[in-house]
């Protein structure tokens, strides 16, 4: 059945745009960016045409994984403001119709949380078990042999007590234990304080580490992977089958979601987790047996895929295959973990992705500075900050690239911080060219394109809740698909490559181009023997 424009929820219809609080605005010239500097540009994000923000963690943590590493989950670290400053952002997002979407940590807190200082403090504090403990072997070696996703052992030996604890990232970042029905209510209690001060969502970090086997048996050697390429390490050398997802993860997603339900009488809360599943079948059971659990599992499966549009079509027909009747896919091009879409398929193509994104059926995720075409930055061996990058020599997982200050103008720092302030990571080369200010002014620019792109989402039924269907044709450059709404029909055609093609569409009829990535082009063409340029895409309305 498909959705009615009229009952589409802001999480279906909309368009949800990631912040880096590090990185979009400085407002005291500290270097960093910080809350008031959303603030300030709430304006900018509301004419761009998006639905909601989602802020990165912006809590107390001694930033070992900058702010994945939390030691209060009800509070605001005072390198991003104040709860004060929190608040007027919710108000303020809320009066230009945006709605606030903030990060929760819940597989682990920072070592300096005052709950892992209690249970690390001795055997017999009533913290102990809130965390993961266990005896060494008879040789001294961890409980067993789960790693680390930052490099190494995932135990830590404490040697005032005598045990190990589990860290499946950081050792700062200690594991929590969810099966002990104290810390399952502190952590819904932090939910609380937040649903409490009127945010509209939750992004859920890696929601399906939480749930571990409870014997916590050895995870099986991965025989299937390349000796010779490890893309996270020596993590992928197992089959990840015990140290997470483990089946009770389900009945702590529907608890999670039965509390956000309980705050929706008046604006409807939101969930969406961070689930690295590309099995689409497994990803689709955090949707829930009866869309009690996630309201969205994040898709990452075009993140680390070729730019080929066999393997685009693939992963969108799997995941439309997968998601449960009434349920919502959504997509995602780029994040704070990953390289940025220009850097991986070059400046022009990043155009076509971003009508790739913005035209699919779901709910898109976009990446702050993709709307403008930002790309990574080199960041020198001593300068990095990333403490994945740091762990895991060698290999290039390095986040630091993607996660530079936003471009604003051409002015000193880009005008993410005054003049004279050095800045927590350097700012591309090009940001005199490549800036906000710059694109505004320029009606063929990537910032013009991402705004036009997203009027026409908002306005279009057919684009915003419209059914999806995959036109097949012989053209191994391209891909083309049908967004339809009762009446309305519209025509996507984008081409993968660096050259022309030709596409002979299935379709007795001609159409009009509302919108070229090239910004250039609106007329009446053929459908039957339609010219796409080198990496163009093309928008088109159907009779």
């Amino acid at each position: 059945m498909q959705l009615k424009s009229s009952e589409a929820l802001w999480w279906q219809r909309g368009v949800i745009y990631q912040i880096y609080p590090r990185s979009f605005k400085d407002n005291n010239n500290d270097g960093i960016g910080d809350l008031q500097g959303v603030i300030s540009k709430l304006d900018y994000l509301a004419e761009l045409g998006i639905e909601a923000i989602w802020l990165s963690p912006i809590y107390p943590s001694p930033m070992a994984d900058f702010g994945y590493d939390v030691s209060d989950y009800c509070d605001i670290n005072p390198m991003f403001g104040t709860l004060g400053d929190f608040d007027t952002l919710v108000k303020d997002a809320h009066q230009r119709g945006l709605s606030v979407v903030i990060d929760f940590v819940p597989n682990h807190s920072s070592d300096q949380h005052p709950w892992f200082i209690e249970s690390r403090s001795s055997r017999k504090n009533p913290k102990r078990n809130w965390y993961f403990w266990a005896d060494p072997l008879e040789d001294g070696s961890p409980p067993n042999n789960w790693l680390s996703v930052f490099g190494g052992s995932a135990w830590e030996w404490d040697e005032t007590t005598q045990q190990y604890y589990l860290h499946s990232f950081l050792k700062e970042q200690p594991d929590l234990n969810w099966r002990n029905p104290e810390v399952k209510q502190a952590m819904l209690n932090a939910v609380r304080f937040w649903l409490e001060r009127d945010v509209d969502g939750f992004r859920i970090d890696v929601a399906h580490f939480i749930m571990k086997d409870p014997h916590l048996s050895d995870n099986p050697p991965n025989e299937d992977m390349k000796t010779d390429f490890k893309p996270l390490g020596d993590y992928d050398s197992q089959l990840h089958i015990h140290d997470k997802g483990h089946p009770d993860i389900h009945g702590v997603m529907r608890e999670f979601r039965a509390l956000l339900d309980s705050y929706s009488t008046r604006r409807p809360r939101f969930s969406v987790g961070e689930i690295h599943i590309f099995d689409w079948a497994e990803w689709a059971k955090y949707y829930g047996e009866k869309l009690d659990e996630l309201h969205m599992p994040f898709n990452f499966g075009f993140i680390g895929t070729a730019w080929n549009p066999q393997i685009f079509q693939k992963v969108i027909e799997g995941v439309e295959a997968a998601v449960p009747q009434g349920a919502w896919p959504n997509y995602v091009l780029g994040n704070h973990d990953e390289h940025r879409i220009a850097s991986r398929v070059g400046a022009d193509a990043a155009r076509s992705a971003m009508m790739l994104l913005l035209t699919l059926r779901g709910t898109p995720t976009l990446y702050y500075g993709d709307e403008i075409g930002m790309h990574d930055v080199d960041i020198l061996p001593e300068l990095e900050q990333d403490p994945w990058g740091k762990n895991v020599k060698g290999i290039g997982l390095g986040r630091d690239p993607e996660r530079t200050p936003m471009q604003w103008d051409a002015s000193a720092n880009a005008g993410f911080s005054a003049a004279g302030v050095q800045t927590w990571l350097r700012i591309a080369d090009d940001y005199a060219e490549v800036n906000v200010a710059n694109q505004l002014k320029d009606t063929r620019s990537m910032l013009a394109l991402t705004r036009r792109l997203l009027t026409l989402r908002r306005a279009t039924p057919a684009l915003h809740v419209g059914s999806y269907r995959t036109v097949q044709q012989s053209n191994e450059h391209c891909l083309a698909y049908i967004r339809e709404y009762e009446s309305e029909r519209w025509l996507v055609a984008l081409n993968f490559s660096d050259a022309a093609q030709t596409l002979n569409l299935p379709l007795n009829q001609s159409g009009q181009i509302v919108l070229s990535t090239g910004l250039d082009r609106e007329e009446s063409v053929n459908l039957g023997s339609l010219h796409l340029r080198a990496n163009e895409g093309c928008l088109i309305k159907l009779g």
